[in-house]
């Protein structure tokens, strides 16, 4: 089940055959079983997965633990695997049941039962973390276990909890090791999946190796990997272009993705669609500067996205005008056909309506990195050159900021988003539901009928006029500004093969399909 290839090497080899006189030409297998080194510039919250919902955590957790479904590359339906099979008892959509298969074992040898995924689950929902992922589960009632099966009993129908069980979410846990009410602490991991993590430093450097134990959906696990964690891309281009890593993902700077050529003969270069967004998020709770939404209004006939996309990314990425990206049904442009162009006078007549008195002071945070710096630095020269905002920036590390977010510290701030899988419902319930993951205190009960109103069809064309709905009122409401979408950028040596499919632009980093050549 190795994935390494055998390199043959046309090595002469010298013998001198008794009684034939001659010399004779043999081949020599040579296999390199050196780990392959993968930088980025994410960071991992927490090796808990009831305690993060980030790129970086989710792309680690994806190697390390097994949920009972997953995702193939580029597929939109999931498939078992930790489980036999997994479907919806009845037309209600309200009751999912998968059998376990019965040859799973946690990577210390302990088997897995049904009692650890009903254990996993209602451990996340108890702990409940700020930045954790039970908010995709709002409509999880029980779990109940019989013989093999575990049965999901929702309080309202949803055509996307299949997609929802392949994440980083579902990831099944060790109830011996991880304890029932708070997050584990530590650098270890007991999961099942076709990784177990032998060394493991914070913010610097993981260490997986294939795990002999995995059974699941996938036929085969990779070799060794190295994971790198740099503070920023320009950390990350540096090693790069020392050779210090073998693959780059997430992200190298802009003006180098803008002259990466495709057809180099001395790197491999995947660029694909993905639906990587970012968007400036306010803080709309009754004591925040932005909870008239008069003046969100104000602050989105204001945004200019062309100097984003052409000066800051170098036309890495496309200008986004609506909660939901190109590519996902029901996608529309409200941002656009609102505020199709900025506007001070319109902004400033909106703000006096409000009564607010000029120029208003805003805080703005962003994750402190070489990454965010210049766009947050276009983002406050738009806001304050017309007299209408005082911004006071705050570049904050990683994980404070997340904390700092989810407190209501800021006004305004910056989050980047992935989707969790290939559906528009990845980018509703998540970010404009109540409760949302962006933890700004935007709560609709229009908009919570509306989400609800999209989860209700297996068909999910049927969803479109729903979503299409969703997204005008986002652009009515204004909890959010959205900014741009990206492409997806896998950069690896011409010595490793399977970088092209290292990711699909959703959470899963597949690096099992790494290999040298």
């Amino acid at each position: 089940m190795r994935s390494i290839r055998l390199r043959i090497l046309a090595i002469l080899v010298v013998l001198v055959v008794a009684g034939a006189g001659a010399w004779q030409l043999l081949p020599s297998d040579e296999e390199n079983e050196s780990p392959i080194t993968v930088g980025t510039s994410d960071e991992v919250t927490s090796l808990d997965p009831a305690g993060a919902y980030d790129a970086g955590s989710w792309a680690i957790y994806s190697n390390l633990y097994q949920s009972l479904m997953t995702f193939r590359s580029g597929a939109v339906v999931p498939e078992p695997d930790a489980a036999e099979s997994c479907g919806f008892i009845g037309e209600k959509l309200q009751t999912y049941r998968c059998t376990l298969r019965d040859d799973l074992t946690f990577s210390n040898g302990r088997k897995i039962t049904v009692a650890d995924v009903k254990y996993s689950f209602e451990r996340m929902l108890r702990i409940k973390a700020d930045v954790g992922p039970s908010v995709l589960f709002p409509s999880l009632k029980t779990v109940v276990t019989e013989g093999r099966t575990i049965t999901f009993n929702l309080s309202a129908r949803d055509a996307t909890f299949p997609q929802k069980l392949a994440t980083g979410a579902g990831s099944i846990v060790d109830p011996t090791h991880y304890p029932d009410d708070k997050l584990r602490t530590g650098n270890q991991v007991d999961g099942s999946g076709p990784y177990t993590l032998t060394s493991y430093t914070p913010g610097v450097a993981a260490e997986l190796v294939p795990n002999p134990a995995y059974k699941g959906a996938l036929k085969k696990t990779g070799g060794p990997v190295d994971i790198r964690y740099f503070d920023g891309s320009e950390a990350l281009q540096a090693a790069w272009a020392a050779g210090d890593v073998d693959v780059t993902h997430r992200q190298l700077p802009s003006e180098q993705l803008a002259e990466l050529d495709p057809g180099a003969t001395d790197m491999r270069v995947t660029e694909a669609d993905s639906a990587e967004i970012r968007n400036l998020v306010f803080n709309v709770r009754k004591d925040s500067p932005l909870s008239d939404k008069r003046i969100r209004q104000a602050i989105a006939w204001l945004i200019d996205r062309g100097p984003l996309v052409a000066d800051v990314y170098r036309s890495t990425v496309d200008p986004l005008y609506s909660l939901i990206p190109q590519g996902y049904i029901g996608h529309s442009t409200p941002f656009f056909d609102a505020y199709p162009e900025p506007d001070p006078k319109r902004a400033r007549a909106l703000m006096e309506e409000a009564g607010a008195k000029l120029p208003l002071p805003l805080t703005f945070a962003h994750r402190d990195d070489d990454a965010n710096k210049e766009e947050s630095a276009e983002l406050v020269r738009q806001l304050e050159k017309d007299g209408l905002f005082d911004v006071t920036e705050k570049a904050v590390e990683w994980q404070a900021f997340q904390k700092g977010y989810a407190a209501g510290e800021y006004d305004a701030y910056t989050v980047g988003w992935l989707p969790d899988f290939p559906d528009p419902d990845t980018f509703s319930q998540p970010l404009v539901g109540r409760d949302s993951s962006l933890h700004n205190g935007y709560v609709s009960a229009r908009m919570d009928a509306l989400i609800s109103a999209t989860q209700q069809y297996s068909d999910r064309g049927r969803t479109s006029a729903d979503f299409k709905e969703l997204q005008q009122l986002v652009g009515e409401d204004v909890p959010l500004v959205p900014l741009w979408q990206k492409k997806d950028y896998v950069v690896s040596k011409q010595s490793v093969s399977g970088s092209q499919y290292l990711s699909d632009g959703t959470g899963i980093w597949r690096l099992w399909e790494l290999s040298w050549i």
